[in-house]
């Protein structure tokens, strides 16, 4: 499972990829709006980093909507601008990333806020002090068959809902939706597909999914239709109140104190490229990923994408938004997956770090 996906992280040893000489495997960024290509070599700072540079290590989920402001900031100098020399090591998922941190091979994550909050709840030593992602990369999609049968969320009663796993943070996520909306969730059937649930929701095996882009506009390519753009603000404001906190960088507890300077240093850079990949033209942004990661893709499709999503995905800040936070743990809560009272973000979300 992607960063996307799972929210059970494994906070034991050191991730396999890691132990490999950082290897870097790029298929999850790759799949489905790329193809497939892959490296044998972790990320590198920016060219303009010099022997005199802070060097970091900061491993994060390969998902490619979640990596592209990381690459425009390498890339366009941000990081070595704040005499930061950044290895940005790709994982395969968030989890991955979040256990080599707890693990020590690496000194921050970026990882979605289900596999944070998932983590501190099972007693990880964490803090996460900056935002680089505000929703989710998911939308609740409908098959072409029951396009016109379906046309609210509380239409899903009585019907079959496919997710990648039961427990896993698109299934959160519906879940949080059916509360929002006020439908009875015991009434609706939920079918754990993992990878098969494009075919299944295209097919008419399922009524409605949760999917990602390409799978998304692939299903209202063939007919079907979409209930909620979870990737969309508009969308968000109005079925989640708001946005959701997704990807956002996390350091160790016991190191925050002495890190102080340079995670605000990283934020700042990171504010930059945020900037950056909101503004700058698409062939910009795509010129700024290593050419591994787009050789042999669909870069027309990856454009579209970009300039579709990229002003709801992306915040404009990196400041963390407990509103933003508070909406993952209510649909953590509403899927079983987080007791009442199990977390104490105040602890978890070290909104003094950066001054917010």
């Amino acid at each position: 499972m992607g960063c996307c996906e799972s929210t059970q992280p494994d906070l034991i040893g050191v991730p396999e990829e890691l132990q490999k000489d950082l290897e870097v495997d790029r298929r999850t960024a790759l799949g489905g709006i790329l193809g497939v290509a892959a490296l044998a070599v972790a990320g590198g700072g920016a060219a303009k980093a010099d022997a005199a540079s802070t060097k970091l290590k900061l491993a994060f989920c390969g998902q490619l909507l979640c990596v592209i402001p990381y690459e425009v900031t390498r890339a366009r100098g941000h990081f070595a601008d704040q005499g930061l020399d950044v290895q940005l090591v790709y994982t395969r998922g968030g989890n991955a990333a979040m256990q080599a941190l707890v693990g020590g091979s690496v000194d921050y994550a970026g990882t979605s806020f289900d596999v944070a909050l998932q983590a501190f709840a099972k007693g990880a030593k964490i803090r996460r002090f900056a935002s680089t992602g505000r929703l989710p990369l998911f939308a609740l999609a409908v098959a072409p068959k029951q396009k016109d049968a379906i046309k609210t969320i509380a239409d899903l009663e009585d019907k079959t809902v496919g997710v990648s796993a039961l427990g896993n943070a698109d299934h959160a996520l519906m879940l949080f939706l059916l509360e929002q909306a006020r439908a009875n969730a015991k009434n609706v059937r939920f079918a754990a597909l993992g990878t098969n649930l494009y075919d299944a929701l295209r097919l008419g095996q399922v009524d409605a999914g949760m999917v990602q882009e390409p799978a998304l506009s692939l299903i209202v390519e063939a007919g079907g239709g979409v209930l909620v753009n979870a990737m969309d603000i508009a969308d968000a404001t109005r079925f989640l109140g708001g946005s959701y906190e997704f990807m956002g960088v996390t350091v160790r507890a016991e190191e925050r104190d002495r890190r102080l300077d340079e995670m605000k240093k990283l934020a700042v850079a990171l504010k930059n490229g945020l900037h950056d990949t909101r503004t700058i033209a698409p062939d910009e942004v795509i010129a700024a990923l290593p050419k591994a990661l787009v050789a042999g893709g669909n870069i027309d499709q990856l454009k579209t994408i970009i300039a579709r999503y990229r002003t709801s995905l992306y915040p404009e800040t990196v400041t963390i938004d407990m509103a933003s936070v508070e909406r993952v743990r209510k649909a953590h809560i509403a899927a079983h997956i987080l007791a009442p009272g199990a977390v104490d973000l105040s602890v978890l979300m070290d909104t003094a770090a950066l001054g917010s």
